[in-house]
């Protein structure tokens, strides 16, 4: 189908429609509910289905593929606004521990991903792009939106396939996080491990269903402007979209003055976003952003990329690549596992199973599913281990962040070994320093 402006117009209809459906879903599919899968997930499945690259039944146009990559400059804008303030100080003790391990868990995904391709993939599989180590990283840990920002900046450097594996593996990254995740909720109840668990049916409607009852309902954010001079919504996403065109035009400007090295566009509408929070807080506008109409903003877009995502995978490349995909996702499962039950045992000092399952769920999925597992697991949040990781993941971002915008130049410019050594030394080091404490069972005090 050829495209034109309407047809920009009809393709967010039908991710509109796709998104609604899923939520429909999720609200009355039993197995849906106990699977926890995002109505984004399920929608995306539909478009996969009815879409070009399946049944071909949604008038969609061959641009459907290209609005992820639009999408998460638009979400990683967001990050610095919809981000807590923190000092320093804060990152001791518990959530000391928290940053270490979620960063050894970045740093083997990356590296075990990566050595695996080099080393075993690519001797049988010759063809393989030196990128195909990353797709671990780029779904499990990143999600679909860093699998977005990744297949396109691999895109950009010879590699138009990226996008549809990037796409496939975040999903099965999700999946793992579904599956695994109550797997390890009944080991852990079976073994004692788990302090707080609790049956499926007396979690709360709104985590099960995706409704929220009346009386449980929260404010999204608050009005900072007057509506008689523009709305505060679209103050929001104004800044948002300036933020994510200046990144794109210093994206250009990158390309023009280094032809070889292209910074990605979501890099730097990031960077473009972390000076305007700065401008705005010394000249104290920071007031008039709302850090939970930031927050909401960022989680509607990511919401319909994960539609536009999961739909635009070609089940054609997805055959192609299937023995080498499925051997790399299963080391990535294998390494997870590794991780949760081995070193999350000897990272923390106390709620060692529910700390290191909420990390299970976003290290394979999304942040969401970790809270999900998180509330099955500790429904209380006795760990405390959601407060903790929202400030320990201020820490954490320029880990993620700084990998996925520098790696896939460096393993397409053949710096693959490099960059597996980095990343796995930078883990083993971190284990050495934080895994020999024996856990506790219960915080003192």
């Amino acid at each position: 189908m050829t495209f034109t402006p309407w047809q920009v117009f009809v393709d967010l209809g039908f991710a509109a429609v796709l998104l609604l459906a899923g939520q429909l879903l999720r609200s009355n599919v039993r197995i849906a509910q106990r699977m926890f899968l995002p109505a984004s997930v399920i929608g995306g499945f539909i478009g996969l289905a009815l879409g070009p690259n399946g049944a071909d039944l949604l008038m969609m146009s061959d641009a459907f593929s290209a609005y992820p990559g639009i999408l998460i400059a638009l979400i990683f804008a967001s990050l610095p606004f919809a981000a807590k303030p923190v000092g320093f100080k804060a990152v001791s003790g518990r959530l000391a521990d928290l940053w270490a391990f979620s960063s050894t868990a970045i740093l083997l995904q990356w590296g075990v991903g990566i050595l695996f391709t080099t080393l075993v993939l690519r001797s049988v599989w010759g063809e393989l792009s030196p990128g195909f180590g990353a797709l671990i990283a780029a779904g499990f840990v990143g999600g679909h939106g860093t699998a977005a920002a990744m297949g396109e900046t691999f895109g950009d450097l010879g590699w138009p396939e990226a996008g549809s594996l990037a796409m496939t593996a975040a999903t099965v990254g999700l999946l793992s996080s579904i599956v695994g995740g109550m797997v390890w909720v009944k080991w852990g109840s079976h073994r004692g491990h788990a302090e707080f668990v609790t049956r499926f049916d007396d979690l709360p409607e709104a985590l099960r269903t995706g409704l929220i009852e009346k009386d449980s309902r929260e404010s999204v954010g608050d009005e900072t402007v007057s509506s008689s001079s523009v709305d505060t919504l679209a103050l929001h996403f104004c800044l948002i979209s300036a933020a994510a065109l200046a990144g794109y035009f210093l994206s250009r400007g990158s390309g023009w003055l280094f032809p070889e090295y292209k910074l990605p566009v979501f890099c730097l509408a990031y960077i473009a976003a972390v000076v305007a929070h700065k401008v705005f807080r010394a000249t104290r506008m920071i007031g008039y952003i709302d850090r939970r109409t930031m927050t909401h903003l960022g989680g509607a877009l990511t919401d319909v990329l994960v539609v536009f995502g999961i739909a635009s995978i070609k089940p054609a490349i997805l055959i192609e690549y299937a023995a080498p995909l499925a051997s790399l996702f299963a080391v990535g499962i294998v390494s997870c596992c590794f991780l949760f039950r081995y070193l999350g045992p000897r990272f923390f000092r106390a709620y060692w199973f529910e700390r290191s399952l909420f990390t299970w769920g976003w290290i394979t999925g999304v942040t969401a599913m970790g809270i999900a597992l998180l509330r099955v697991v500790d429904p209380r949040n006795d760990s405390d281990a959601l407060a903790d990781f929202g400030v320990a993941y201020l820490f954490i971002a320029p880990v993620e962040i700084g990998l996925v915008a520098l790696a896939p130049q460096l393993l397409m410019s053949g710096h693959s070994w490099t960059l597996a050594g980095a990343t796995l030394v930078g883990a083993l080091l971190l284990i050495a320093a934080r895994g020999r404490r024996q856990p506790l069972r219960r915080e003192n005090g």
